[in-house]
């Protein structure tokens, strides 16, 4: 992996939402959620799941398209917003 501006930014946010969760989740505890998937998650389950289909969804975006991700950066934001409303 080449250690690049965009790398660093990547790591520096995946951080930041890690420390934001955490003070989150300290201020205001949280009970677990039922969802669309009939699963209990919390905050943090619902950033993994979103974390993870937005890396198969840049993914399956560079195998078809190529290219600049920022169309992929758009749907990716999309899919979070509705992990965190629905699931």
């Amino acid at each position: 992996m080449a250690w690049s501006l965009p790398v660093a930014l990547f790591f520096m946010t995946i951080a930041g939402l890690l420390i934001l969760f955490t003070l989150l989740a300290i201020r205001f505890p949280e009970t677990p959620r039922l969802g669309v998937l009939r699963i209990e998650t919390t905050r943090g389950d619902r950033l993994f799941i979103s974390l993870l289909g937005s890396g198969f969804i840049c993914l399956i975006w560079l195998f078809f398209f190529g290219g600049p991700l920022w169309w992929a950066l758009a749907i990716c934001l999309g899919y979070a917003a509705a992990v965190f409303r629905w699931v």
